[in-house]
């Protein structure tokens, strides 16, 4: 299955947070949709981190490549909002499981609890226990 990771598995990567172990061992392969990835990025910019595009970078150094955010997962990830909106998701949240959804093979990977019990179809991995 190809992996879709979500900004907060990325996150957990770089950061050397809890479950960054499981992402490294999926990234090979692995895609992000542009707005995880533009989410990471900020997340970066907004905690200080010095260089956020290169450190965003280093997760497509590692083998991930960004996947396009086109009108079918934008419709997608509008159409998740009532499925999901008891657990909080954000467009970006959504979006990645939209990615996801798309490919024949995808599989979201998150760090957000939340995911586990989405009932939406996709399969998901918590890195976090």
């Amino acid at each position: 299955m190809t992996a879709v990771l979500d900004a907060s598995a990325v996150l957990a990567l770089i950061y050397r947070e809890e479950g960054h172990d499981r992402v490294a061992e999926q990234v090979m392969g692995s895609a992000i949709s542009a707005v995880n990835f533009s989410e990471v990025v900020q997340k970066l910019e907004q905690h200080g981190h010095p260089a956020p595009v290169e450190a965003a970078g280093i997760v497509l150094s590692l083998g991930a490549t960004v996947a396009a955010f086109t009108a079918v997962e934008a419709v997608e990830a509008a159409l998740l909002w009532s499925r999901t909106r008891g657990s909080g998701l954000s467009l970006g949240d959504r979006a990645c499981l939209a990615v996801a959804a798309a490919l024949p093979d995808g599989r979201a990977v998150t760090a957000d609890r939340a995911w586990a019990d989405l009932g939406t179809g996709v399969p998901v991995d918590v890195i976090r226990g």
